[in-house]
């Protein structure tokens, strides 16, 4: 027996993306983690660890430098990289979640991998609640919103964004397309942006600034609803397009205010 009294949960966690960072740092677990995504941005102390991955690239001689028990990444992008480290030895969690219950499912994983469940459900609950409280609020309609997750292509947003914009308060006008994992799956027409004409136009490029007059110059969109009333907003990408606790926070509240100033006008 005394051979299994030395088993432990994970103490040295590489995070490739920064979900599974802002998740360990919210657990309370941050001094577990050892190497992050050179675009985490939250928490801001996470900072200071070792920058050891783009997105789809990776300086594995740094990873292994850091002696990991366990790396936590994220979907198929990353296949090529966990594939490299699972070849070396490595232990390797890869999340795939794209919706908002698949963040919270995360959450609670993560939450188990270290042996924090009782801390990992309490978090979910908040979060749950959270989200609940503002879904309850009521406004006078609900605003038609296009999320524009890339510029050229145009590219609607991916399906925890689109649910998140309803429980803000907000109708997607592609909500179709939700379930589309690449952004080839969501790649939508200019003139069918015109057609379903939305209200708001919520745009969040990845790594780039938005250009509000580029989008406000597309051929046709000076019919928009959006455009002629001047409801045109930025999301900075580590706000919403990141699919962890940084969405379920200060992405849906960015989205709420956008969505009630509009609807109460």
């Amino acid at each position: 027996m005394e051979l299994f009294s030395k088993v432990s949960f994970p103490k040295r966690i590489v995070c490739l993306t920064e979900e599974t960072t802002e998740t360990l740092y919210l657990l309370g677990e941050g001094d577990r983690v050892v190497g992050i995504s050179g675009y985490t941005v939250r928490p801001i102390e996470a900072r200071q660890k070792p920058k050891v991955c783009a997105y789809i690239t990776a300086k594995f001689d740094k990873i292994y430098a850091l002696k990991p028990d366990l790396v936590l990444a994220f979907s198929d992008l990353q296949a090529d990289i966990v594939k490299e480290l699972v070849k070396q030895g490595l232990t390797v969690a890869t999340f795939n979640q794209r919706s908002v219950n698949e963040i919270l499912s995360m959450v609670l994983t993560v939450g188990s991998l270290v042996g924090c469940q009782e801390k990992a459900t309490k978090l979910v609950t908040d979060l749950q609640c959270q989200l609940e409280a503002i879904s309850k609020e009521a406004l006078p309609y609900r605003p038609r919103v296009f999320f524009e997750e890339w510029k050229d292509p145009l590219i609607s947003g991916i399906r925890w964004v689109s649910e998140l914009i309803e429980i803000a308060g907000g109708e997607d006008i592609f909500p179709e397309l939700r379930t589309g994992q690449s952004g080839s799956e969501r790649i939508v027409s200019s003139d069918e942006v015109i057609k379903r004409n939305p209200d708001i136009i919520i745009a969040s490029w990845c790594g780039k600034k938005v250009d509000k007059s580029f989008i406000r110059s597309r051929v046709g969109w000076n019919e928009v609803n959006a455009v002629r009333n001047n409801q045109i907003y930025e999301i900075k990408s580590t706000y919403i397009l990141q699919p962890g606790p940084a969405s379920l926070t200060e992405g849906i509240k960015q989205l709420r205010m956008i969505i009630s100033q509009v609807a109460k006008k």
